[in-house]
């Protein structure tokens, strides 16, 4: 427990009441007990700490174990000695042995995380509307049903639905059931589902912050269309209680499309340390062996990383990675190849990042065909992490 401190002096209002600090002391046992945390003593003093919540997320259509690092705080007296530079590759170098290939976080500076072998993936953005705006779909006779309880009530059928999106979406994040279970009791959301034919296909926590203000939503979580056009017919219910209404979304929505003359606002903010873009990294290639890509056969030497430098063998051309270690020549016909830093091969895993970016942004050394194969074998796409940790 001697990490509370450190977190609790880096992401809380300070000082800390002695209470508050017990009631976060409860919390940790009662929603971090699977946790790992690594801690740095000076005499007999911890002076840093970094943990890990044992996660999982989709990545190109298969679901991996996922390190999603968090907590990473450092005593105020002895900042910048190092100590959170020692700390974290060998939390991550744990946390890879114990078959987490990938890991993700949310930064208080990109930077210095990139400096880890992380790479930026992209911030849901948050999409605000007056409810009257939803008013043809009052009109609209959908087909399915809506459901309305609270968070507590709704909770094992939510996470249900979050589990079937983690296994459709890419990039999608699943907290472990002991975190996620401060969601439910907490007891600060109410939770709307959409059904159709019995099954889930849309769903939405959220809280109301005063009569005549705003409906603020989490993710608006959907399996399609429909989905979506329920819980915006629920919202339009609301036109004489909230003034506006406010959801966070896949990147990939385009709100626009939603309903004809739908007024809007999208934003994406992204600013440190307190409103960043999440970040991931690859932890180990050959871990990533079977997961769906497209054809290319590629050589990478990846460089300036613990964990997985070295010389591999990418091929896509069964419609799954192939990865095996190379040396000095690859036998048979000649193989593009290029040099690759952990961001930079992230960038590509994950599909944020085209080779053609890679020199640009120092990332990496890519010759044009080195990069035909790259962009065949991992074909751009915009993951959605969704998890908050």
């Amino acid at each position: 427990m001697t990490n509370l401190p450190l977190s609790a002096y880096a992401f809380f209002p300070s000082p800390v009441p002695s209470e508050t600090l017990a009631t976060q002391a409860r919390d940790h046992v009662s929603y971090g007990a699977g946790n790992v945390t690594l801690i740095a003593e000076e005499a007999g003093r911890t002076v840093a700490t970094v943990t890990a919540i044992p996660m999982r997320q989709n990545v190109r259509g298969r679901v991996y174990p996922m390190a999603g690092i968090a907590s990473v705080s450092t005593h105020p007296l002895a900042r910048r000695q190092g100590h959170i530079r020692a700390l974290l590759p060998r939390l991550l170098g744990e946390l890879r042995d114990d078959g987490h290939p990938i890991s993700a976080l949310y930064p208080f500076r990109s930077s210095f995380y990139q400096r880890f072998g992380y790479i930026g993936l992209p911030k849901p953005p948050t999409v605000s509307f007056s409810p009257a705006d939803l008013a043809p779909l009052l009109r609209a006779d959908l087909p399915g049903e809506i459901g309305w309880e609270h968070i507590r009530d709704g909770f094992d059928g939510y996470r249900g639905f979050v589990d079937h999106l983690l296994s459709r979406r890419h990039g999608f994040g699943r907290l472990p059931d002991h975190h996620a279970a401060r969601l439910r009791d907490k007891v600060d959301r109410w939770l709307v589902t959409a059904r159709v034919d019995g099954e889930l296909v849309g769903a939405l926590t959220y809280r109301i912050s005063d009569h005549g203000a705003d409906l603020i939503g989490d993710d608006l979580l959907t399996t399609g269309p429909l989905g979506r056009a329920l819980l915006l017919q629920f919202f339009a219910r609301h036109v004489d209680q909230v003034a506006r209404v406010s959801v966070t979304v896949d990147p990939d929505e385009a709100p626009e499309q939603w309903l004809t003359d739908l007024t809007f606002v999208s934003e994406s903010r992204v600013a440190f340390p307190m409103s960043a873009a999440p970040m991931a990294r690859v932890l180990s290639i050959e871990a990533l062996a079977g997961m769906p890509v497209g054809p290319g056969r590629v050589t990478v030497t990846v460089v300036d990383d613990p964990l997985i430098a070295g010389e591999y063998l990418l091929d896509g051309a069964s419609g799954e990675l192939g990865v095996s270690r190379v040396g000095a020549t690859v036998p048979g016909a000649r193989v593009p190849a290029a040099t690759l830093t952990v961001p930079g091969l992230s960038g590509l895993v994950y599909g944020v990042l085209d080779p053609a970016e890679l020199a640009l942004r120092g990332l990496g050394t890519v010759p044009d065909d080195a990069a035909g194969e790259l962009r065949g074998i991992f074909p751009h796409r915009r993951p959605y992490l969704m998890a908050q940790f």
